[in-house]
């Protein structure tokens, strides 16, 4: 079933035109409220697979379906008016062939009204990528640190030291040749990050990147502090949304436990009805 398809505010070449400009300003979401939230705020609203380690519990992006990717889209399709909404192609959906690719992000935009897919990789993609483009579906890049690889990189390090400087600039010219309207750089170097943002002509994305990339991008329960178990250097948290949660909680136990709660301002009587009843 297709979702009822709103046009964002903001789109593809929108995003493009910022090139140089003001910087864009991004973040994950996954559920509607908070996606009612940070659209107040940005420019593009990614919904990203880390939705399988944030909230299912996976160890990895790995697992991540694609009914799973819609599903969230979907949900955070109906909290977006202004923003770009962009949507992860998850692990396997997309690698096999540029055919596989297409039929899967039709299916995503058409289900989820979102305005971009995003996907991994970068001169291994360049075919594809071109593929997408060319038939009408805007694609957002992803390279240095690709999560859904992870394991070819021996862990979540730090890209673009070394020789392995040159391969990633690269992947960043083949990506933005093969028409992808913008790039998400994860954990690189700050010299090579600033490099090819002045050598490519579409807007670069940081993550653990370079302040002067065109935009920036967190996960959205990283950076409210949503846990204590995941620190990454790159992460500045705005907020202990975790702690206060667990204060919350204690003492809403303590309440129960003790009968504090619920207090006659919580229940009801069989007089007449208050005002907010």
């Amino acid at each position: 079933m297709s979702a009822n398809v709103r046009v964002s505010a903001l789109t593809p070449p929108d995003v493009l035109a910022r090139k140089g400009g003001a910087p864009l300003v991004c973040l994950t979401a996954y559920t509607t409220p908070l996606a009612r939230i940070v659209d107040r705020h940005c420019d593009i609203v990614l919904v990203g697979d880390s939705v399988g380690m944030v909230l299912h519990g996976l160890p990895s992006t790995v697992g991540v379906s694609l009914d799973m990717m819609i599903m969230h889209g979907q949900a955070v399709r109906r909290g977006v008016e202004k923003a770009l909404l962009v949507v992860d192609m998850p692990f396997g959906s997309y690698e096999e062939s540029p055919e596989q690719a297409f039929h899967n992000a039709a299916r995503i935009m058409a289900e989820t009204g979102c305005g971009a897919v995003k996907l991994e990789g970068g001169e291994t993609m360049e075919k594809t990528i071109r593929f997408l483009t060319r038939r009408g579906i805007p694609v957002m890049a992803h390279i240095g640190l690709t999560p859904q690889t992870v394991n070819t990189f021996g862990g979540y390090k730090v890209q673009g030291r070394g020789d392995d400087a040159f391969h990633i600039l690269r992947d960043a010219e083949a990506v933005a040749e093969a028409g992808a309207f913008s790039v998400v750089l994860e954990k690189l170097t700050a010299t090579l990050a600033d490099r090819i943002t002045k050598t490519i002509p579409i807007p670069t994305i940081g993550i653990g990147a370079s302040r002067t990339c065109d935009g920036q991008i967190l996960v959205v329960d990283d950076m409210l502090g949503m846990f204590d178990t995941f620190r990454p250097k790159f992460v500045k948290r705005f907020a202990e949304l975790g702690e206060a949660s667990d204060v919350a909680v204690a003492s809403y136990a303590r309440e129960v436990r003790s009968r504090e709660f619920p207090s006659d301002a919580h229940i009801f009587t069989d007089g007449k009805k208050g005002k907010t009843e």
